[in-house]
C-alpha cells in the first residue's frame, strides 16, 4: 500500500514531523534502518559490480541474478554459496571487489530521497543495522552525507555470528541501543531483511523506494516475508500511522 497522506495533507516536513511522535512512533522507542537500497540508492551499483568480476573469475552472472538471490545478504554468504556449488573464486576477489565497489560508489552513490530531512524529524532513536561490511557502510554514509545523522549507531553483520536472515544482527542493534525488541521498527527492503526482523521479534516494515525494485513486484515479495506494511517514499514515514503488532 502507498500512503498518500503525506502529499494530500498539504504539510510541510516540520508540519508533519508533531504528528510523528503521536502517529508512527506511538509505542516505538527505536527505529533500526538497513542501509543499502534503504538509506543510500546503492543495490545496483553494488550487484553490477559483483557480476562482472564473478564473470571475470569465469561464473556466469547478471546485475538482476545477483539482486535477486542475494539482496540483503552479506558478501560472506555471496562467496560461501559459489564455494558450495563448486566454484573456486580468486584468492583476491573479495578485495577486488571491495575496492571496485568503492570506486563506483564514489562516482555515483546517491542518498535515499527525503532520508536527510526526514532523519531528524523522527521524534525517535534510530541506528542502522546493515549486512554490509562496517567500513562500506561508513564508506556509504560518509559519500551521501548521512554519517553525521547517525554516528556511532552503525551495527553490520562482522558483529555476530550469524547474519541476515538470522535475527541476531537486529538483537544485537536494540541490545546495544538499549530498547526491547518488541518496542522496534525495522525498515528493510529485502526478503532476508524482513524474515530477520520478524524472527528477532520487531515490527518490520518493507521499503520498495529504491532503484532497484523499479522491476517485478517487491511489494508482494516483503509482504510474503512477513512485512507488516509496505512503503515506497521515506517522507511516508511521517506521515503513516502504526504502532507494535
Amino acid at each position: 500500500m502507498r500512503s498518500k497522506r503525506f502529499e494530500e495533507s498539504g504539510l510541510s516536513l516540520d508540519e508533519a514531523s508533531d504528528l510523528a511522535s503521536s502517529r508512527i512512533m506511538h509505542g516505538y522507542d527505536l527505529i533500526i534502518f538497513d542501509c543499502d537500497g534503504v538509506l543510500v540508492d546503492s543495490e545496483l551499483l553494488a550487484c553490477r559490480c559483483l557480476a562482472e568480476l564473478l564473470n571475470k573469475a569465469g561464473v556466469a552472472a547478471t546485475p538482476q541474478e545477483m539482486l535477486d538471490r542475494f539482496l540483503g545478504r552479506s558478501l560472506g554468504s555471496v562467496i560461501a554459496h559459489y564455494q558450495t556449488l563448486g566454484h573456486e573464486l580468486p584468492p583476491d576477489f573479495e578485495a577486488k571487489l571491495r575496492s571496485r565497489v568503492r570506486a563506483d560508489f564514489a562516482a555515483g552513490l546517491r542518498p535515499i530521497p527525503d532520508i536527510a530531512e526526514v532523519l531528524p524529524r523522527l521524534g525517535v532513536a534510530y541506528c542502522v543495522a546493515s549486512s554490509s561490511d562496517t567500513e562500506r557502510v561508513a564508506h556509504s554514509l560518509e559519500l551521501t552525507g548521512l554519517a553525521g545523522l547517525f554516528g556511532s549507531r552503525v551495527f553490520t553483520a562482522q558483529m555476530v555470528a550469524r547474519g541476515k536472515p538470522a535475527p541476531d544482527l537486529f538483537l544485537h542493534a536494540a541490545a546495544r541501543m538499549e530498547v526491547a525488541p518488541r518496542r522496534t521498527l525495522v525498515i528493510e527492503d529485502s526478503v532476508s531483511g524482513v524474515e530477520a526482523g520478524k524472527a528477532a521479534g520487531m515490527t518490520v516494515w518493507g521499503f520498495v523506494g529504491g532503484s532497484h525494485h523499479a522491476v517485478g513486484d517487491p511489494r508482494a515479495l516483503l509482504e510474503a516475508a512477513g512485512a507488516d506494511r509496505v512503503f515506497d517514499q521515506m517522507r511516508d514515514l511521517l506521515g503513516l500511522e502504526g504502532e507494535p503488532e
